[in-house]
């Protein structure tokens, strides 16, 4: 007699979550996992400043969680909460973390390199099954280079590639805001329209909603190209919005073709709340490739080591952020 027989409703009950960020890296991750492992999982999602998610996470033992495209930092005591419940989670991400929890219930694959984004990480796990949408997801999180390099390996025309570029892109646009009256579409009801299609290319062919996202995003991008310059030095250029829906959905989008535009530099976008303080964006310069996160954690935010930002930053700080930015080491973790 087996001593130790398996309860076919522990079988039954058991739940799956999947858990991220809501820009083009965390959604495309996700999709990656989900296409080469179904389950009747539940999403969990949000804007791009929505970090904290994983509290949000209702598991008991024996239930499983996918966590992509999320600090660890910021959702550790979360975490520590699901693994000590008997949980088993599977985190992905490329955020910086002081350090990873050792448990026999954790699989972490975490990378802080400049040149890594989630997409790519779970793309590594997957050895390429469903790398169209990992090169979207590159694309979303201004790795262009990496992206590029990593398209080369599909046998993708140019159109095809400039398609996943403005997908990607898109996607990620649509991630920012401050809540979701400020986004074409939910991030949840945008996956689950991507959901379905093995390839970025079907589901480009099939729906024509990436196509009215990337059009407001032209638009909204438009606007921001007559933002007034706050601050400039040798080091780079900080730009300041003016807070609106169409500020709040593009200033990400903004910083990185602000990076793009000038890899030499590094580039910070402010927007100002009627209260006077201010939500900051900052990128590293594009050829060095780190030290927003630094910057911006002197100050209470947060990020990767390219890409990093800050949710809300006192008026009586602004000039302390600026001289920081002004002798900030790019270049350095």
């Amino acid at each position: 007699m087996n001593p130790n027989p398996i309860d076919p409703l522990a079988i039954q009950c058991k739940r799956y979550f999947d858990v991220c960020n809501g820009d083009a890296d965390g959604l495309c991750a996700v999709l990656q996992w989900r296409l080469a492992t179904p389950a009747p999982a539940e999403l969990i999602t949000g804007l791009k400043r929505q970090i904290d998610l994983l509290g949000r996470v209702h598991a008991c033992s024996g239930d499983e969680v996918l966590v992509c495209d999320l600090s660890m930092q910021r959702n550790r005591p979360a975490l520590m909460r699901l693994l000590q419940s008997g949980v088993r989670v599977k985190y992905f991400d490329h955020h910086d973390v002081h350090d990873v929890p050792r448990h026999p219930g954790l699989l972490a694959h975490i990378d802080g390199s400049p040149s890594i984004c989630t997409s790519l990480l779970v793309d590594r796990y997957l050895a390429g099954r469903f790398r169209a949408w990992a090169v979207v997801g590159a694309y979303g999180d201004n790795l262009h280079a990496v992206a590029d390099e990593a398209a080369s390996t599909l046998n993708l025309s140019a159109a095809q590639r400039e398609s996943l570029r403005q997908l990607g892109e898109s996607i990620n646009y649509n991630a920012y805001g401050d809540d979701e009256s400020d986004v074409y579409i939910a991030p949840s009801k945008l996956y689950a329209l991507m959901a379905p299609y093995s390839t970025p290319l079907f589901f480009l062919e099939h729906e024509g909603i990436a196509h009215r996202i990337n059009t407001m995003r032209r638009a909204d991008l438009a606007l921001a190209q007559t933002s007034a310059v706050l601050f400039e030095c040798t080091q780079g250029h900080a730009r300041l919005l003016y807070d609106a829906p169409w500020s709040r959905r593009v200033m990400g989008t903004f910083a990185n073709a602000l990076a793009a535009a000038e890899p030499l530099l590094a580039h910070a976008v402010l927007r100002q709340h009627a209260t006077g303080d201010f939500v900051v964006s900052v990128r590293a310069p594009l050829v060095r490739g780190s030290g927003a996160s630094t910057l911006c954690t002197r100050f209470g935010g947060s990020g990767r080591a390219g890409a990093a930002g800050i949710d809300h930053l006192p008026q009586h700080k602004l000039g302390q952020f600026l001289d920081a930015f002004a002798t900030a080491q790019w270049g350095l973790a």
